[in-house]
């Protein structure tokens, strides 16, 4: 049995090694705290609960759903796109259902890149954009997020031979894993650059509602231009605790949008009806879910912050997302020291490499735990530094 080639490109090494240890740690009988997961802990709104299991009860429910979804949840969309945003949608046009941002960000490729084909990737980044792009077999040009520009790009270091040959752009603020925000200016920067090469740009935000210090992140569709160059990809599991619905939503690009439509409709149909029924009441009711999340996971950082400053660990207190992205506090590279930390302690992170080249030298913390089991998780932390000094 021969694999497909494009099956030795995928990412799944380190995330393998990361499965093999917890299964090494459990075999001990230690207990282990694992902020290894970018999941929500957090409940989603008990009336969307009681709305699909409701649904649920319904025999009409269960028929096929277009790829398009249903005219109620598009509006919902568009409608929540106004409010948050201020951004004008055509819910016929603009908006497209998508079974979780993930779903959308891997196949947007299909519709775009041709074998040989580039785009620009962050690195560090969520390992999808790389991944996406290495099923299709289109060439790879990072895009590095380093601390000394905020986490952002600098379009001014890439050639203007990288910049031409690249067919799409992926961006994701708030940023996964780096926790980094991007501003209006920021974008209008994009926007500029993607009219000048012709480059369509795919803005994951689904960690826009997940923002805290006073933070309030804005839309790419709010930069002037920016339905002409591209889309921005969103989701219900961040913001309403909904992982396991499988439901987001792609808005922008009239264009682009129906491309990805026509590559949905040849391989899935829509997502189960009662969930579109349970998207449309979150995004329409359900603010006070974002905002108790909000509260809840800016209590989480203050304690790994305060804990990991008494530890002597200098990190910085992040603003947005549910994660905390650290510089390794050891003389070692960031697989190891996850490692060593999982072995010794029971705490479990993932090493800043599993997100690319410009990972190193970090890692991930998940901020997915009661806050009782992330002091435990600091206290260990505290202690095998203090051991390892």
């Amino acid at each position: 049995m021969k694999l497909a080639s494009r099956l030795n490109k995928l990412q799944i090494s380190i995330y393998s090694e990361l499965a093999a240890l917890k299964e090494e740690i459990k075999h001990t009988g230690k207990t282990l705290i694992d902020l290894s997961i970018g999941s929500p802990d957090l409940s989603p709104p008990r009336e969307v609960q009681e709305l699909i299991s409701e649904q649920a009860l319904d025999d009409r429910v269960y028929d096929y759903t277009l790829t398009r979804g249903t005219a109620e949840f598009r509006e919902a969309c568009a409608n929540w796109y106004k409010q948050r945003f201020n951004v004008d949608l055509d819910p016929e046009t603009e908006v497209l259902p998508v079974m979780g941002s993930q779903d959308g960000l891997a196949h947007i490729f299909w519709a775009f890149i041709d074998k040989g084909d580039a785009a620009l990737i962050p690195d560090p980044g969520y390992p999808i954009y790389t991944d996406g792009l290495a099923l299709v077999e289109g060439e790879k040009i990072p895009l590095p997020l380093l601390s000394t520009n905020d986490f952002l790009p600098d379009f001014s270091q890439l050639s203007p031979q990288q910049a031409q040959k690249a067919k799409l752009m992926i961006l994701n603020y708030p940023n996964n894993p780096t926790t980094a925000t991007a501003g209006p200016e920021f974008f209008d920067q994009v926007v500029e650059f993607a009219s000048k090469y012709k480059i369509i740009v795919c803005h994951d935000a689904a960690y826009t509602e997940l923002a805290y210090a006073g933070t309030k992140p804005v839309s790419f569709l709010q930069a002037e231009g920016a339905k002409e160059v591209g889309v921005e990809f969103h989701s219900l599991s961040k913001s309403f605790n909904l992982a396991g619905l499988r439901l987001g939503f792609v808005v922008g690009n009239a264009r682009v949008i129906k491309a990805l439509e026509t590559i949905k409709t040849n391989i899935d149909y829509g997502s189960f009806r009662p969930f579109l029924k349970a998207g449309t009441m979150a995004l329409s009711s359900c603010q006070k879910t974002i905002e108790t999340n909000q509260q809840t996971y800016k209590r989480r950082s203050e304690i790994w912050f305060k804990g990991c400053e008494e530890a002597g660990w200098d990190i910085t207190r992040p603003r947005a997302t549910m994660f905390v992205w650290a510089p390794v506090p050891t003389k070692q590279d960031s697989l190891s020291f996850v490692m060593d930390l999982a072995r010794k302690s029971g705490v479990l992170l993932v090493p800043g490499v599993a997100f690319g080249e410009h990972g190193e030298g970090y890692v991930r913390i998940g901020l997915v735990q009661k806050e009782a089991l992330l002091k435990e998780a600091v206290n260990r932390i505290k202690t095998f530094l203090l051991n390892e000094d």
